[in-house]
Order: C-alpha cells, then structure tokens, then sequence
C-alpha cells in the first residue's frame, strides 16, 4: 500500500500522475483539510502535524509515503525520513526542469511563502537560477483553490500577477496550483507550465522497484482529517482533470 498526503485536495495534482503509470497498487490519500493551510504554519507545528500523519499511514500498512505537498516537503521532509522507517518521496518546485528545458525563458516561480523561506527552496533557487526569474509570494491562494472560490481565484490572480510581463515559464510551487493553470492564463498568455509531478512518478516507481512492492486490483481510500463528506465528493470529481478550473 501506497500512503499519499497533502493539506488538502491539492495533492490530487500528483495523484493523477501517479495513476497514469502505477494504476495496479492500493493507495490512500489523506487530505489534511483539518490543518490546512501549511504555508503559514511554524515549522515545529508542521514536523509534528505531518508526523502524526505519516505514523497514521504506517500503521495502516503503507509502505511508502509521498508528501504530495511542497511546503512539508520543503520544511519537513528530512525530519520525516529520521523519523519514519518507511521511504519518503518528496515533491520540489520544479525549477530545474526549467533549467534544463527552457533556461533563457523569463520564468515566474508562484508558491506559498512556507515554500519560498526554506531552505531548500534557496538551495534550489541559487543552483539553477536561469538569472531571468521572478519569485511570487501568492499568500493565500491556496486556500481560495482548496475553498473552490471561483471568482476570487480570478481576481486574486489578476491583482497578484497582472504586473508580470513576457512571462514564458511558469514554476507551480504548490500542488494546488495546477487546479488553476486555466486561470493563470487568463492573465499571463499562453506560458508553459513546470510542476513536480513527473519527478515524483519516476522516484515512485524507483522505490517500488527497490523496495519489490508486487502490483495488485487497485483500491483508493480517501480520508479526510475533517471528515467532511464533501471533501471526498470533491477529491473524486477532481480525479476528472475536465473539472479543473
């Protein structure tokens, strides 16, 4: 079994990837609505939250865990790894697609401000700055997408990113930001678009390789730390990627 989490409904993003090319495994996925948002929380507060959940996922038999969340990634992965006996996959702003894919593109890096202060966001920032990058704090866009607030996605992208101009690529730091690609490019045009998906489907399947997890008839569980049945009825309606906004 396969253990999944994120601060809410934002990790679906990842969780289509995986399924493309790992249909056959059990998964669950925990939405941590709960305690969401992550990107302003403290980092002692975030190591113990994402703690608990990874000994949740392990106690149910998962035996590898992805952190399908940039801002516990980015704070909390090392932690999670001294802690946990179990691997831990962990999703990172994908700037070095950039770098290797379009490295003179004016490049627009948009994550949670959680993201943005760790220090591995500097590490990776400084190692593969293209010298032609801008960074955007987009504080509270996150919850607006989890919310489902249509309108004010819109507006708040409007206000946050209308003063970025001959944007080419654009870095989604935050797994919920892929939601809204069609939003953004309301704004910017017709950018090209870098999210740390894929490089999380090709670690995944390394570590079932190495770790000989057989394939079996899929199964996924959702769990929601609120309960609410309305989170899950969303998580299956965005497994659907025409429903994104």
């Amino acid at each position: 079994m396969i253990g999944i989490f994120d601060s809410g409904i934002g990790g679906v993003t990842v969780f289509k990837e995986i399924l493309k090319e790992l249909s056959n495994y059990k998964y669950i996925y925990y939405s941590d609505s709960l305690n969401n948002p992550y990107g302003d929380k403290k980092e002692e507060d975030l190591k113990v939250i994402t703690l608990n959940i990874c000994k949740y996922l392990v106690n149910r038999g998962c035996k590898i865990i992805v952190i399908a969340c940039n801002t516990a990634s980015a704070i909390c992965k090392d932690y999670l790894r001294e802690k946990i006996n179990v691997p831990i996959i962990a999703i990172e702003p994908a700037i070095k697609m950039v770098y290797d894919n379009n490295y003179q593109g004016k490049t627009l890096i948009m994550a949670t401000s959680g993201t943005i202060n760790s220090l591995k966001f500097k590490e990776l920032f400084k190692k593969y700055d293209n010298h032609n990058s801008l960074v955007c704090k987009c504080v509270g866009l996150a919850d607006l997408i989890e919310e489902g607030k249509k309108n004010e996605i819109d507006k708040y992208l409007e206000n946050t990113l209308g003063e970025y101009k001959d944007i080419e690529n654009v870095v989604l730091g935050c797994t919920h930001y892929p939601l809204i690609k069609n939003n953004i490019k309301k704004v910017l045009g017709n950018v090209k678009f870098y999210d740390g998906s894929k490089g999380i489907v090709k670690e995944l399947k390394r570590k079932i390789e190495e770790n000989h997890i057989k394939e079996e008839s899929r199964e996924i569980e959702f769990i929601d730390s609120k309960g609410k049945n309305s989170n899950k009825e969303r998580f299956w309606h965005l497994i659907d990627e025409s429903s994104w906004y």
